[in-house]
């Protein structure tokens, strides 16, 4: 089974750009989108009618912002939008598929913001959301995947120095809400087969950063330790570009 995440910055944009053609080449089982910018319906109807897959959707309140979206060749067992916290919900963030053998969990992770002004409720979200997912680990195995807006090492950053502790996303406390799903059981499935490869998966738009590679890992499957041994491989797909995001993969 191969399950892909992608950050699309835009989901009826990266269509435009080619995005059901990647799908194609993908030859993914379950495909997981964050930040569409697009209602539920209008999620539907960018993919269009002829779109064979099961499609779910969790927009955002405010339109045109955040939003994800589950798409799988079976139909899921159920769905579930957000993670049951107000605060939370109203930004389309978690979409929760509930499959035979485990759940895959598809979030798009607030951004703490310019100059920093979201890092106190960024804060309490990792502590939420890892709650939440321990919740569902309860039940069985979990597949946590997406854009969760960290760096977590400096492995994982072209410029660390330069950024710590100043930019969104390479803060200690985000650093921290990271280590803390790990240390709560769940296991970055790229970093633990390829613990010294140098891979990012989103490059700012200005200043030609992406053809310097100077980039971000920042986007993740995280899973339960049962499911580590079922890992056959977790990578990073620079060469598609309909984002300032790649997708990454992971096959069971």
């Amino acid at each position: 089974m191969k399950i892909v995440s992608y950050n699309v910055n835009g989901v009826r944009a990266a269509i435009k750009k080619g995005l059901l053609d990647s799908f194609e080449d993908m030859q993914a089982d379950i495909i997981c989108l964050q930040e569409t910018k697009a209602q539920d319906d209008q999620v539907l109807e960018a993919l269009g009618e002829d779109f064979s897959h099961h499609v779910s959707a969790n927009s955002a309140v405010k339109k045109g912002y955040s939003g994800t979206c589950t798409i799988s060749k079976t139909a899921p067992i159920s769905v579930t939008k957000g993670i049951g916290i107000e605060d939370h919900d109203q930004e389309g963030r978690v979409l929760t598929s509930e499959f035979e053998d485990f759940y895959v969990v598809n979030v798009y992770v607030p951004n703490s913001s310019r100059e920093l002004r979201r890092l106190d409720y960024r804060k309490g979200w990792d502590v939420d959301f890892r709650k939440y997912l321990k919740g569902l680990e309860a039940k069985k195995p979990v597949i946590a995947c997406g854009d969760f807006n960290v760096a977590h090492q400096e492995i994982d950053i072209a410029r660390p120095k330069s950024n710590y502790n100043k930019t969104a996303g390479y803060t200690q406390v985000e650093i921290d809400g990271m280590t803390n799903f790990l240390e709560a059981g769940f296991v970055d499935t790229f970093r633990h087969l390829h613990p010294e490869e140098v891979a990012y998966s989103w490059w700012s738009y200005r200043a030609g950063a992406r053809e310097k590679n100077i980039g971000w890992r920042i986007d993740y499957f995280l899973v339960s330790e049962p499911l580590v041994a079922r890992v056959a491989s977790a990578a990073i797909h620079p060469d598609y570009k309909e984002s300032d995001h790649c997708p990454i993969s992971l096959t069971l």
